[in-house]
C-alpha cells in the first residue's frame, strides 16, 4: 500500500509539474519574426537571428523565424501585419524610422570605430525615443560593414570617369538614385535579389555592396578579370530589427537593443574575415586627391538629401559629431553645415 501511495503521489507530482509547465508556456508570447537573408534559411543572417531565440524566450517571447530572400516582400508582409518583427537593411528600414534609416547616409560614417560609437550611443535607454515612430520600434542594429563600389573595369576609378556608366541602383533608395544621377551615371534599377546578377553578367558597369556580399553573391564573377573593388567607403551598411511595439511586452525593446549591441564584436569578426578573404590584388586604392573629391561629392549629395527630407537632420548632426571626434582634423569640422 505504501508503494501504491508513492506511485500515485508521484503521478500527482508529475501532474502538478506538467500543469505548471503548461501555465508557463501559456505565459510565453508567440510572435513571428520575418528575416531577410539573400541566401535564405541556410544563410548567415538567418543563423545569427536563430541564436537570439533562446534569449527572447527568457524575456517571455517565442520567436517563430521565417526566412525571406526578397527584402521587398519581407517589408510588405511586415507592413501588412503578417510579421510581428522583421530584419531589414537600414535602407529599407528608413520607411519605418527616418533616424536609423539615415545611418547608411552617404559618407556619414567612415570607419568601424565611428560605427561603434554610434551603436553604443543608440543602445543606451535614453536614446529609445529616437528609435520609435508610431507603432514601429527599432530593437536592434547590427553592422554589415563598409559599402564599396564594385567595378568591372579598373579604369573607372575617379568621379569624372563615372559619367555615362551604368550602375545597378536600388530603385527604392532615393539617396542612391540621387548620387548616381549627381555624377552623371546611368541608373539601372535593381533590388537586393538581382543587383548581383546584373553586375556579374555585364548588364551594368558597377554595383555597390559590402565585402560580406563578395563570396555568397559571387561578385567575383563580375570583378574578374579586369575589374576590382574601390576601397573608398561610401557608407556603412546595417541590418535592423523592427518590431510592432504593441505586440511585445514592455521593456522588450531595451533588452533586445542591449543584446544586439553585445553581438557587435561577432558581427565585425565576420566583416573582417570577409574583407580579408578578398584577394589583395582585387582592391583598388584611391589617391588622396580622389578621396577628397569623393568626400566633397558625398557631402554635397548628403546635404541635398537632408534638405529634401530623405535623411534625418538629427542623425546627420550626430554622425558629424562622431566623425569629428574620431578625426578632428577633417576640413568639415570647421563648418556647421550638418
Amino acid at each position: 500500500m505504501h508503494l501504491c501511495k508513492r506511485i500515485f503521489c508521484g503521478f500527482g507530482l508529475l501532474a502538478l509539474l506538467a500543469s505548471a509547465s503548461a501555465s508557463a508556456a501559456d505565459d510565453v508570447l508567440k510572435r513571428s519574426f520575418c528575416v531577410f537573408d539573400p541566401v535564405g534559411a541556410n544563410g548567415p543572417l538567418f543563423n545569427v537571428m536563430k541564436s537570439i531565440r533562446p534569449t527572447a524566450m527568457g524575456w517571455g517571447v517565442d520567436l517563430d523565424l521565417r526566412a525571406y530572400t526578397d527584402e521587398k516582400i519581407a517589408a510588405e508582409d511586415f507592413k501588412a501585419g503578417q510579421c510581428d518583427s522583421v530584419l531589414l537593411t537600414g535602407t529599407r528600414a528608413r520607411e519605418f524610422n527616418e533616424f536609423t534609416g539615415s545611418i547608411e547616409a552617404l559618407g556619414a560614417l567612415t570607419s568601424e570605430s565611428q560605427m561603434r560609437m554610434l551603436l553604443r550611443t543608440l543602445a543606451q535607454p535614453n536614446a529609445a525615443s529616437l528609435l520609435r515612430r508610431d507603432n514601429y520600434e527599432i530593437v536592434g542594429i547590427l553592422p554589415a560593414g563598409s559599402i564599396y563600389l564594385f567595378i568591372r573595369d579598373r579604369k573607372n576609378d575617379a568621379v569624372d570617369k563615372l559619367q555615362g556608366k551604368k550602375i545597378a541602383t536600388l530603385d527604392y533608395d532615393n539617396a542612391a538614385v540621387t548620387m548616381v544621377r549627381h555624377v552623371g551615371a546611368s541608373v539601372v534599377g535593381a533590388n537586393s535579389a538581382n543587383f548581383a546578377g546584373k553586375f556579374n553578367n555585364g548588364s551594368v558597369d558597377m554595383a555597390y555592396a559590402p565585402a560580406v556580399a563578395y563570396t555568397p553573391l559571387e561578385l567575383y564573377k563580375g570583378v574578374e578579370p579586369h575589374g576590382g573593388i574601390y576601397s573608398y567607403k561610401l557608407g556603412q551598411m546595417t541590418f535592423q530589427i523592427i518590431n510592432r511595439s504593441d505586440r511585445f511586452p514592455d521593456g522588450y525593446g531595451d533588452k533586445s537593443r542591449a543584446h544586439a549591441f553585445s553581438r557587435v564584436d561577432d558581427a565585425y569578426e565576420l566583416i573582417r574575415t570577409a574583407e580579408a578573404e578578398i584577394p589583395a590584388a582585387v582592391w583598388m586604392h584611391p589617391t588622396d586627391v580622389q578621396v577628397k573629391e569623393y568626400d566633397r561629392m558625398l557631402r554635397d549629395v548628403r546635404l541635398s538629401l537632408k534638405d529634401a527630407g530623405t535623411y534625418d537632420a538629427r542623425a546627420l548632426k550626430l554622425m558629424r559629431a562622431i566623425r569629428c571626434k574620431d578625426e578632428p582634423t577633417r576640413a568639415e569640422c570647421a563648418l556647421a553645415a550638418e
